[in-house]
Formats: structure tokens, C-alpha cells, sequence
């Protein structure tokens, strides 16, 4: 595996920002990743390669200001039912195939323009709705540790490309666990915004069922919580297609000394001893 295909997604923006290297070197580099190792995962399901290295050579002679963006000149994978302009979106279903969507997904647009650059769409189950990666039309994604254990979903094909080194930044989304039970089946970074901050925009039908809008979130997958962090501020903010997003700071007080809770009782079942250890092992 190529070096460049180790680093985190902030870390190849500084190294060309620096000139250390280059965009296209980089593109190049993950798409010769996704030839050497997507046939045994199945995670990138349309590699855009032909666009991804024209954005590329833009970025390579980007002028200053524009080098200055937190992702200039870095690939990234998108979840194949998020909306992108000249891919379909298809949710994993053979009818939607073809389905094109009208505009780019609020959350990629501002990926975009932060400098990202759209490397492949990645695999889920039907219409998201379980967590594991399979479905008719593209076929089942595998763990990259181990192909007789599930990948995880609804994101399991970005966290499979991410673990793998074929991507070091993905967009997923979640309602019960889309982005958090993929990141812990392929041991990679995400996190599910608190609902309202990262604005829900689809252009295809089905539209946003009252199910979506009250527990659905976009959300960043990446290699590194400081990775995740970054692409959540570019991501947050209202937006005026969805009304229920809003603008709110991301960063505030911070406790001293800071507490987390560790659940190791849940009324009317018994946890496992080995359950058990494992969380006092984490805390």
C-alpha cells in the first residue's frame, strides 16, 4: 500500500499544502488502492475516476487562497444514497439504478467545496435499513479483517474503504447506528450529529419520511477523531432546504474534570460477564 493511502484526510491537505505532494499524486494513489484490494471487500461500488483526477489537476494549480481549505485536493467516498451531480443515487435498489439526482446533498456540496474531491460511492443495504451491507444490486460488502464477519451498516462500504486505505474521509448517514455500528465492525472514527446541525436534503423520492426527519443524520467517517471533527464543521450549519437545520456553535464549555457514563445495567436484562468486562476494560 502506497504511503499516502495511510495518512488521515487532514494530513494529506497539510502535505499538499505544503507541495510535499500533490493532489493528482494522491487521487492516483487511492485509486490504485481500490484496484488492488475493492475486489475482496466490495466497498466502492462506482469508482469516479475520470472526474476525480480532473478535479485534481484543478486543485494542483489552485491558487493560494484556495490551497488554504481544510480538505484541498483530498479524495473522499460518498455513500451511495446520498445525492452527488452525474452519479446515481441508488440506495442499493435495482429500480433506482439509473436514478440521477437534481442537486448535490448539502453536506457533500460544502465537502466539495472545502476542497474534497468525490473519489467513489460506496456500498449500504437497501434503502439503509440494516446494519449489515448487502443488497440486490451491488452485492454484499465484507469486513476487511475478516470476510466471514459483517462489515456492519448502513455505512459499511465507507468503513471498509476507510479501513483498507482506499478513502481517508467518507460520508455516511445514521438513524440507529448507521455510522457508529460500521466504525466498530471495521475499526475506523465516526460520529452521528446531534439532529438539526448537519442540514437532510434529498432530491430523489422517496423524500424524507417523518421516520428520516425526526432520527436521520449525515455524518463523517473517517481514520481520526480530529479528521471527523473537521469535516463536521465544514458540514454543520443551516440550510435552506431543510428547516430544521440550524446554526450552532461547536465548541463550549468543557467540565473539570470531565465524566463519561458507563452503562453496565439496563433493567429486565442481565448483561454478560464478558460484556461487563469489556466496558470497565473501555472505561
Amino acid at each position: 500500500m502506497h504511503e499516502l493511502c495511510t495518512k488521515t484526510a487532514l494530513e494529506l491537505a497539510a502535505l499538499i499544502r505544503t507541495g510535499a505532494t500533490s493532489s493528482t499524486e494522491v487521487v492516483h494513489a487511492h485509486l490504485e488502492r481500490i484496484a488492488e484490494v475493492n475486489n475482496h471487500t466490495n466497498a466502492v461500488v462506482v469508482t469516479l475516476a475520470e472526474s476525480a483526477l480532473a478535479s485534481a489537476a484543478q486543485a494542483d494549480e489552485a491558487s493560494e487562497t484556495e490551497r488554504a481549505r481544510p480538505f484541498h485536493g483530498v479524495p473522499m467516498t460518498v455513500k451511495e444514497n446520498l445525492d452527488v451531480m452525474g452519479t446515481a443515487t441508488t440506495s442499493g435498489i435495482p429500480a433506482m439504478r439509473e436514478a440521477m439526482p437534481t442537486q448535490t446533498a448539502p453536506v457533500v456540496a460544502r465537502m466539495i467545496a472545502a476542497g474534497a474531491i468525490p473519489i467513489g460511492r460506496t456500498n449500504l443495504p437497501e434503502m439503509g435499513s440494516r446494519l449489515d451491507t448487502d443488497n440486490p444490486l451491488r452485492g454484499r460488502t465484507y469486513n476487511p479483517w475478516n470476510p466471514a464477519l459483517t462489515p456492519g451498516g448502513s455505512s459499511g462500504g465507507d468503513a471498509a474503504a476507510l479501513a483498507t486505505g482506499m478513502t481517508p474521509f467518507g460520508i455516511g448517514n445514521d438513524i440507529g447506528g448507521s455510522l457508529r455500528n460500521p466504525a466498530y465492525c471495521c475499526g475506523i472514527a465516526s460520529l452521528k450529529p446531534s439532529m438539526g446541525r448537519v442540514p437532510l436534503v434529498m432530491s430523489l423520492d422517496p423524500m424524507n419520511s417523518m421516520t428520516s426527519a425526526a432520527f436521520l443524520s449525515d455524518g463523517p467517517m473517517a481514520r481520526s477523531v480530529v479528521d471527523l471533527r473537521a469535516g463536521l464543521s465544514v458540514m454543520a450549519g443551516r440550510h435552506r432546504d431543510d428547516p430544521q437545520s440550524i446554526d450552532v456553535p461547536l465548541s463550549g464549555a468543557v467540565p473539570n474534570p470531565r465524566t463519561a457514563a458507563l452503562i453496565t445495567n439496563i433493567p429486565g436484562h442481565t448483561l454478560p460477564a464478558a460484556t461487563l468486562a469489556a466496558i470497565e476494560r473501555a472505561g
